[in-house]
């Protein structure tokens, strides 16, 4: 392949995609299949997104552009547009898996998707708990509700995680979802990872950001979870939740490809 090859290729795709998508969702909206945030444009997420792809690439270290299928590349920027995220805020990453390029969707956007799904959402509050807190929650209905946690500075140590909780509130400030998760649990959760945090010894990696960050990312993992069942309890005739559980199973990637195809992409 030449160097003006993957330029050629580059530019097709923007001049197929770009536009069409931006036309796909004005019709969208005009149908009132799609309600996106008020502040949200789309001709500038994609606009960032394509700044981005222009400049991704895959395990290989090859451009994204020049290996990944048109389809999937349109049917990426379709999902992200159609989530309402933005790649400029680090709300969603493009990733290759062979000639497929997939939206993956980052801690931030997934509140950012709950907010726009379900607007009762306040504040989004997560927590760990080490050894040593004082710990305690109860059942009611069937619904967690976290009675007492208490702390001190001597107990962080994120080598001495014992869990993490999330509690999502509405606007008047009532918890609407407790997810509380123990560290056996959260390990699972890493272990579906792509990135493979664990060693040999099934140990997380030292070097690996769930090893330097382990606090950090236990809480993006058990808020990730939360977020996800109220999400995932939404009305799924909205073209938003249906791009949403889209992402978040990859084995669904062949058939939105294929529906790219049914849509001329």
């Amino acid at each position: 392949m030449t160097d003006k090859q993957p330029e050629s290729k580059a530019l097709t795709i923007k001049e197929e995609t770009v536009d069409l998508i931006l036309s796909k969702i004005t019709r969208f909206q005009e149908n009132g299949e799609l309600d996106l945030p008020a502040n949200y444009s789309p001709a500038n997420a994609l606009k960032s997104a394509w700044l981005i792809l222009q400049s991704t690439v895959d395990k290989d270290k090859r451009p994204v552009l020049a290996v990944c299928s048109k389809n999937s590349i349109a049917n990426a920027m379709l999902d992200m547009v159609l989530q309402g995220l933005n790649p400029a805020k680090k709300q969603c990453y493009f990733i290759a898996y062979g000639q497929n390029l997939t939206l993956q969707r980052s801690y931030f956007g997934t509140m950012a998707v709950l907010r726009q799904v379900r607007p009762e959402v306040g504040d989004i509050i997560a927590e760990v708990v080490y050894e040593g807190d004082t710990f305690k929650y109860k059942l009611d209905r069937g619904r967690k509700v976290i009675t007492d946690h208490e702390q001190t500075l001597d107990n962080v140590d994120n080598k001495k995680i014992r869990a993490a909780y999330c509690v999502i509130y509405n606007h008047n400030g009532d918890p609407i979802r407790t997810e509380i998760m123990t560290m056996a649990e959260i390990w699972q959760a890493w272990k579906q990872s792509r990135q493979n945090p664990f060693d040999e010894s099934g140990q997380v990696k030292g070097t690996s950001v769930h090893g330097k960050f382990s606090g950090d990312m236990a809480k993006k993992t058990v808020t990730n979870r939360a977020c996800k069942t109220l999400i995932n309890s939404s009305d799924d005739s909205n073209l938003t939740v249906q791009a949403i559980r889209r992402s978040d199973d990859s084995s669904l990637t062949v058939q939105a490809i294929k529906r790219s195809d049914e849509d001329r992409y």
